[in-house]
């Protein structure tokens, strides 16, 4: 017999029943996480497990970022989704220079970003009177001008 990781057991769960937008959000949170954890690798001692961390965590973060782009509905979007895939496509190349050039700006610079989408998209699942539309119109366009 095998043992059972509860932890597994949950998330296994928790992606199968969650809605779209709880998703999106999840993915969010994921790739948040993995840049937290590849800037941790700025500060590890050994240069091959500082480069690993770094770069694998990047990798990770950039796969749910590629992830995100490929979801979104440009037809039904309409100009919101046109802003999201722009973003997304800065985020990937703001990411692939700091994994090769190996410098923190980039990726705490796109966890700034992220994390300003995250909490408008959580707002939005609460049923706030917020919508995307709203980000696009009033943050999103300061965001792309960087």
């Amino acid at each position: 017999m095998h043992a059972v990781n509860p932890w597994a057991s949950y998330r296994s769960v928790a992606t199968q029943t969650a809605s779209p937008g709880q998703l999106v959000l999840m993915l969010f949170d994921g790739a948040l996480r993995f840049m937290e954890r590849a800037l941790t690798g700025f500060g590890l001692e050994d240069p091959a497990e500082s480069c690993e961390t770094i770069s694998n965590n990047v990798l990770r973060a950039q796969a749910i970022i590629h992830e995100l782009n490929l979801s979104l509905n440009l037809e039904q979007g309409g100009d919101c989704a046109a802003t999201l895939r722009r973003l997304y496509d800065y985020f990937d190349r703001r990411l692939d220079e700091s994994n090769l050039k190996k410098i923190p700006a980039g990726i705490e610079e796109v966890i700034q970003r992220l994390t300003v989408l995250r909490e408008a998209w959580a707002q939005m699942l609460q049923g706030n009177t917020w919508s995307p539309a709203d980000a696009a119109a009033e943050k999103l366009p300061t965001m792309l001008a960087a």
